[in-house]
């Protein structure tokens, strides 16, 4: 069986945790998997042998069912975002790294080596900013090495020292209230924040209607960016409501078909932007395949991308999660308006000011996608609750 298979065996159904599996490469993974330390592995009738009198039936498994086919891997591996895989295998990577460099083991790691490696990424300047991992990019860390060790078949390090060490940290930053002691979050794009946003949009060309109706079909579905640059011609039908818009919700692995209503205002109407846009895109003749596509600077919907000859991106000309972000960015940047934008603003946004307008939590979360128990969408609205359900309110002081 190969290292990637032993890696990435599944262990029972009652012990299978929800974490990342990350496609890391032989030179991430130092210490050989150990296939025998999975724990109970699912055992079928076949794999019962004759025992001694009052013992327990022992289960005899071969090399082929460890196995797994290069088909196999790539699709438990597609079950993690790219994102992600890429995010935990550079954690990996630079632990595996410095393990090297202190002779120290990385798996199966002792909680002593954890915590020493914690300790190291908080006090050790990042080459991007100069500065040691914050708190979160931290945890992420942790979370990254955790899961090694059970994709492996090894129980988890002992984490109690590498947590002291995080908390220690922690508290170093608040009290010397450096901006890291904050999780950072996306501001949140509300109807008067896009107003500003849209009100130096152009749309008497593509590019503006385009960037108009991404802002306001992505704020209406409370689509992450790359759940929205997804959306494909099909999959948006006109109704006598507005439009009927699904999207694939890749973290809870469902459809949702999102109700796309008329806007009081029609500088900030969804259903008006979007009518117009794909109205301009049937002008241009692109009456089906993806949504938001890219478009050139003489405003022209851009031919296929190519390198050394041949094609790279979508030949159909869709637009990257990347660079929906960036219009949102851009389109904050040039309104004026300060704050930590991305395209997550958008998402954001439509929780906070859903939550403000009274609409249930559970609605909310429904319609925009987010799993059971989000702790992220908690957060958001707590950030409306702790003023409108404050103990102070009403109190007559």
């Amino acid at each position: 069986m190969s290292e990637t298979g032993r890696e990435l065996a599944v262990a029972a159904a009652d012990e299978v945790v929800d974490a990342e599996l990350v496609d890391e490469g032989p030179a991430l993974f130092p210490v050989p998997a150990d296939p025998g330390r999975h724990p109970r592995p699912f055992i079928d009738d076949a794999d019962w042998t004759p025992a001694a009198a009052g013992t327990a039936p022992q289960a005899v498994h071969t090399d082929r069912d460890r196995h797994l086919s290069p088909e196999t891997v790539a699709a438990i591996e597609e079950s993690a975002a790219a994102s992600t895989r890429r995010a935990y295998g550079a954690d990996r990577a630079a632990f595996a790294a410095w393990c090297a460099e202190e002779e120290r083991v990385p798996v199966p790691a002792t909680g002593e080596t954890v915590a020493e490696w914690v300790r190291h990424l908080t006090v050790t300047p990042r080459k991007r900013t100069g500065k040691p991992a914050g708190p979160s990019t931290i945890e992420r860390a942790m979370s990254a090495v955790t899961t090694w060790h059970e994709e492996q078949g090894h129980p988890k390090p002992n984490m109690r020292g590498a947590r002291a060490v995080l908390n220690a940290y922690k508290d170093r930053l608040a009290e010397g209230k450096a901006e890291a002691a904050r999780a950072r979050q996306a501001t949140a794009a509300l109807p008067a924040q896009i107003r500003a946003m849209l009100a130096g949009v152009d749309r008497s060309t593509l590019a503006g209607q385009r960037n108009a109706t991404l802002v306001l079909v992505g704020f209406a579905t409370a689509a992450r960016v790359s759940e929205l640059v997804a959306l494909d011609r099909a999959a948006v039908v006109e109704t006598e409501h507005g439009y009927d818009v699904t999207l694939y919700r890749k973290k809870v692995r469902k459809y949702t078909t999102n109700a796309i209503l008329y806007g009081s205002d029609a500088a900030t109407c969804p259903v008006r932007a979007l009518r117009a846009y794909l109205a301009a895109l049937d002008a241009a003749g692109r009456t089906e395949g993806p949504v938001f596509v890219r478009v050139d600077r003489w405003d022209r919907i851009a031919p296929p991308m190519t390198r050394r000859g041949r094609t790279i991106g979508d030949p159909a000309g869709r637009m990257t999660a990347e660079a929906a972000a960036e219009v949102v960015e851009r389109l904050a940047v040039a309104a004026g308006l300060s704050g930590d934008w991305s395209g997550h603003s958008l998402r954001r946004g439509f929780a906070t000011a859903a939550r403000a307008a009274g609409h249930d939590p559970l609605e909310i979360a429904r319609a925009g996608g987010w799993v059971d128990g989000s702790r992220v969408l908690a957060r958001y609205m707590d950030d409306v609750d702790r003023v409108k359900n404050s103990p102070l309110v009403g109190i007559g002081l």
